[in-house]
């Protein structure tokens, strides 16, 4: 065959090795965007799957387990309270920040 310009371009053979699928970042704060600790509480929504959760954070240890049993109560609904933040389902932010402000709590919303 004579020099022409016919390169491959598509092969089912398998010799051309597949770029491996990009791992997904689980949810929260990445890395170096960590909330500063002033005693500011802080509440934002992160979307997960397909709803809304409320993320309480800026709480003591010592308060986390009974403020979010307390916010779970008032906002009725579930949630979790693990790694230092209080989770609530569903978007309550205006309630809790106004359950903190009625408390004498420094509290704001946070996020985008």
């Amino acid at each position: 065959m004579p020099d022409d310009d016919r390169r491959l371009v598509f092969s089912t053979d398998g010799s051309l090795p597949l770029p491996k699928p990009a791992r997904r970042k689980s949810a929260g704060q990445p890395p170096g965007k960590a909330l500063p600790d002033d005693g500011v509480v802080r509440v934002l929504r992160e979307k997960r799957r397909a709803s809304a959760v409320t993320v309480v954070h800026g709480l003591t240890s010592n308060e986390i387990e009974a403020l979010g049993r307390e916010l779970r109560r008032m906002c009725g609904t579930g949630g979790t309270t693990k790694n230092g933040v209080v989770e609530l389902q569903g978007d309550h932010r205006a309630a809790v920040v106004a359950y903190f402000l009625e408390r004498g709590r420094r509290a704001k919303l946070a996020g985008g």
